[in-house]
């Protein structure tokens, strides 16, 4: 007979879409242990097999789940909320704790200019906790359940919100017509599908008089699972910094913006295969991937992760990749030098394994309506992820000459517009964001005076010809206020870095706030006509900790911008 040793769930806390397969280690008769899948139901006799269902607690009425921790049942609903016309969904609570803990959001939902109720002070927040309403679901009833499943993955319905389940497995001999004792686990409150930030495009700029097709573009660093782990996001709530829960958020968060060319780091290589590229492809979109060129061992495996960028079939055909494995240069670096303690000291500081994907793209839609039948219109796309570690300074602005060269020697073989995006771990004003915004560093930037290997000498080779510009530093044009009014373009200008002209962050993780992440565009070429709306702290900021948390799942931001080709 079957024993069942032991059963583990993906997760304590289910969310809907998210499907549950039990890991289950049994013991057979001959005392053998295995993991593998035992058949499920009647099978021909004399074979054993397991039965499985699952069961949703039968509370009377439905469970409103917490704000700020969805695997909670809320007991307190700020009523502050509902006469300022809040979502509903953001005005629960699981205890006096969580609510306190959240008063500093509550009176910035309750004080924004659209909401239709009067803004509320500090005093009226023991009001609002003592008038909340109680009671809005509980465990009682808990033991009451109702069948919903009878096989061994399940996946959590909007029917389960607020429920637990419970997962329970029956050995049986057929032969025998025998049933053991069921073995079971009970699973957390299922928490409902996350909704992505709510972030609107703005119009930056008014059409060319030629108008010619547009495109967006969106660049974002998703936070691999490898490194997002509970002692480097303490403040993060398991259930939400889980995968399970961050890939649904962060997909529903890229298709709702509905970008024509996505680029993506931090890609684990397992979740490019088994979920952004087959989800994306469902979506309507074409995959080109990029590993780094070394795993980092996680402690139970080895796991990598890299560079993707997706393109939509029905916009774009790819006419040619580029992958740029900085190792490679670093190793012909160290081939050039004399000295053998040389070469080794170069490929100790320079092989960093970060790597850049570059596409070149085939619009589908002509440059100019007037323009010829069959001329193509074509746009390459750099997705990169430089070095995070900030004592290395001259190998970030290292990596990045090297991308800029390598996309010089396309720009000379075709006029092609250009597009440079990704994360650049390089914050507003440091040499390699002035060698991409300048095209050119000043000999004088300090940044230089880190360079034990002499490879950033003469500081005059520090440079490109090709004309980008960071397609945000629109976002700080006056302009803009014609075309959103006034007030609100002086709201998203104080969004921007006056002197950079840069977004005041991109990334608010455990111990740094600012911005890594930039789009640039070869401004001969193309013209940004509008911009994804960029955040307050506020707005990311959940009971005074950073990203990520139960509304943003990465510790960046994503930037998108739609670019009309400009007519020649």
């Amino acid at each position: 007979m079957l024993t069942i040793l032991k059963i583990h769930l993906p997760t304590d806390s289910p969310i809907v879409g998210c499907e549950l397969k039990p890991y289950i280690l049994i013991r057979r008769a001959d005392s053998s242990v295995t993991t593998e899948d035992i058949q499920e139901g009647s099978q021909p006799e004399g074979s054993q097999c397991l039965k499985s269902r699952w069961y949703r607690s039968s509370n009377s009425r439905k469970t409103a789940v917490c704000t700020i921790h969805p695997s909670e049942a809320a007991t307190i609903q700020c009523i502050g909320c509902l006469k300022s016309k809040v979502a509903t969904q953001k005005s629960y609570h699981c205890t006096s704790k969580c609510f306190v803990a959240a008063w500093p959001d509550h009176k910035t939902w309750h004080a924004n200019p659209t909401s239709t109720g009067l803004p509320c002070t500090e005093d009226e927040a023991p009001h609002y906790l003592s008038q909340g309403r109680t009671s809005l679901g509980s465990r009682e009833g808990a033991d009451e359940w109702v069948m919903v499943g009878h096989s061994r993955a399940y996946t959590p319905s909007a029917d389960d919100i607020g429920h637990t389940l419970k997962f329970e497995v029956t050995p049986c001999d057929t032969n025998r017509n025998v049933e053991d004792a069921p073995s079971i686990v009970n699973t957390g409150r299922v928490i409902p599908l996350p909704n992505p930030p709510t972030r609107k495009m703005l119009p930056v700029e008014d059409s060319p008089t030629n108008s010619s097709s547009r495109f967006t573009v969106m660049t974002y660093n998703v936070l691999a699972d490898l490194y997002a782990t509970s002692e480097m996001y303490t403040y993060t709530p398991g259930w939400a910094l889980s995968w399970g829960y961050r890939k649904q958020a962060l997909l529903r968060e890229i298709l709702g913006q509905g970008a024509d060319i996505v680029c993506l780091q931090e890609v684990q290589s397992d979740h490019y295969e088994d979920f952004f590229q087959p989800e994306m492809q469902k979506a309507g979109y074409t995959a080109v991937y990029k590993m780094k060129t070394a795993a980092v061992y996680t402690g139970s495996t080895y796991t990598i992760d890299g560079c993707a960028t997706f393109f939509r079939t029905d916009r774009f055909t790819l006419v040619k990749k580029y992958e740029v494995e900085f190792n490679k240069a670093a190793l012909s670096l160290s081939e050039a030098l004399s000295a053998a303690n040389q070469k080794k000291a170069a490929l100790n500081r320079l092989l960093k394994d970060n790597v850049a994907l570059i596409v070149v793209l085939d619009s589908l839609e002509g440059p100019d309506p007037d323009a010829s039948v069959g001329k193509r219109q074509l746009v390459c796309v750099a997705n990169t992820h430089i070095h995070a570690n900030p004592e290395l300074k001259d190998v970030k602005l290292w990596q990045v000459h090297t991308l800029l060269k390598g996309l010089e020697k396309i720009a000379a073989s075709a006029d092609i517009p250009m597009l440079v995006t990704g994360d650049f771990n390089s914050t507003p004003g440091s040499a390699p964001h002035s060698l991409l915004a300048n095209g050119r560093v000043d000999a004088s930037h300090p940044e230089l005076a880190t360079d034990p290997l002499g490879i950033l000498r003469p500081p005059s080779k520090l440079c490109h010809q090709l004309p980008l510009m960071s397609a945000y530093s629109s976002m700080a044009n006056p302009g803009i206020s014609a075309s959103i009014g006034r007030s609100e373009s002086e709201k998203h200008m104080r969004r921007v870095d006056a002197t950079e002209r840069e977004p005041l962050f991109t990334n608010h993780g455990a111990d740094f706030t600012g911005t890594l992440d930039y789009l640039f565009y070869t401004a001969n070429s193309l013209v940004p006509t509008k911009l994804l709306e960029l955040p307050d702290k506020a707005d990311v900021t959940i009971n005074g900790s950073g990203m990520p948390n139960s509304a943003w799942s990465s510790d960046h931001l994503a930037l998108m911008a739609e670019f009309q080709f400009k007519t020649q």
